[in-house]
């Protein structure tokens, strides 16, 4: 049986609708942070440790001090939602205009202007591979990944048209210790945390 391309997006429409119906029953009964991608729902089971924690407000207040007002580097909810591609995440750091965050429902995220993800000790293939997918598919120009494993990172940037879908061309490593620029600001990352065995 052929399903045509319309009939073939209404249904992973319903599917996405499903799985984020069923995360929304969910919410506050299960451990952990759940994310939807076009492989279905990502749950990372463990609860961030300190490290983690402390990279994402080091980052966050070394950002703030560099950026305009008007653009926050924002920690909370809600999440990233481009439902037209069955995806939902929620970046460790959204860069995005204050004036966007206003409203309700989920951020769109074309919106932003970066997402900062700090790799989860627990499932790091989540942020390596899956957002390194997922962000450029969903329209997040800039992609930065903060390691606490390795003390090592990159800034992923100009989304560019592929056989497999949108994918970042340009990919700058780098190690703590250097200087990073994010969209239009550098921070250091001199003295950030790094996960202890």
């Amino acid at each position: 049986m052929t399903i045509a391309p319309d009939n073939a997006r209404q249904n992973a429409s319903h599917v996405y609708r499903a799985l984020r119906d069923f995360l929304q029953s969910m919410d506050d009964t299960l451990p952990g942070k759940f994310e939807i991608t076009k492989e279905g729902i990502v749950h990372d089971m463990m609860s961030p440790g300190r490290q983690h924690e402390l990279t994402v407000l080091h980052l966050r207040k070394r950002l703030e001090r560099v950026m305009p007002e008007d653009i926050v580097a924002h920690t909370g909810g809600p999440d990233v939602e481009a439902a037209l591609e069955g995806i939902m995440r929620h970046p460790d750091v959204m860069v995005i205009p204050w004036a966007d965050m206003e409203g309700d429902g989920s951020f769109d995220p074309r919106t932003l202007i970066a997402a900062i993800e700090v790799v989860s000790r627990s499932n790091p293939d989540n942020d390596w591979a899956g957002k390194m997918r997922d962000y450029p598919l969903i329209g997040v120009p800039v992609y930065a990944i903060f390691d606490p494993r390795t003390a090592t990172g990159a800034v992923l940037t100009d989304i560019h048209p592929t056989p497999d879908g949108p994918r970042y061309a340009t990919r700058k490593d780098f190690v703590y210790g250097e200087d990073v620029t994010i969209a239009d600001w550098t921070i250091s990352t001199d003295d950030l945390p790094r996960y202890q065995d």
